[in-house]
């Protein structure tokens, strides 16, 4: 006789978890927490690349726009590995890719040094990223209750350390 898989366990809270069948006795909020963050960042995929067409940059992928503001911090130039490592980009194809048309827009300005080719941003993609901050003040900042200031850090640390959390379970199950 076939064997019913296992309901998973029924919660006396509200839950938004978009996968039930992987509620876990040890962490249902693991699921409604992963819900949450794919909502959150399709949400705030949207909201990036519309705040950057607003900025007048249309037709870049929220890959080009995150980049583009990288390579304008700190006003410093840019390796290739690096900008993958601090974004945790596993497929640099896909920076490389992103960078080649940032080049191509004019946004974005190469030198060689040695074997490495090192990024920086021109005064255009200097001026976009500029454009783009004034658009987020006027849309998203103005709107923020500045009491969320503080729950805001304390989740964007949460959001680090789970981010470390799924990291290194990649590398678990890359073994398995």
């Amino acid at each position: 006789a076939k064997r019913k898989p296992a309901k998973p366990p029924r919660r006396t809270t509200a839950n938004t978890a978009s996968s039930p069948h992987l509620l876990s006795p040890r962490s249902a909020e693991l699921s409604e927490f992963e819900f949450g963050l794919i909502v959150a960042w399709n949400a705030f995929s949207r909201w990036a690349v519309r705040c950057m067409a607003a900025a007048g940059v249309k037709d870049l992928t929220l890959t080009d726009v995150l980049l583009l503001h990288h390579v304008n911090h700190r006003a410093r130039n840019k390796k290739l590995a690096d900008i993958c490592f601090v974004l945790n980009y596993e497929d640099t194809h896909v920076v490389a890719y992103s960078l080649k048309k940032l080049v191509a827009a004019k946004l974005v300005a190469t030198e060689k040094v040695g074997k490495e080719v090192l990024y920086s941003p021109t005064a255009a993609g200097e001026a976009a990223v500029m454009a783009y901050r004034n658009v987020r003040e006027q849309c998203l900042i103005e709107s923020l209750d500045t009491e969320l200031n503080a729950p805001i850090g304390e989740l964007a640390r949460l959001l680090r350390t789970m981010s470390g959390m799924y990291d290194q379970a990649a590398r678990a199950a890359s073994s398995l």
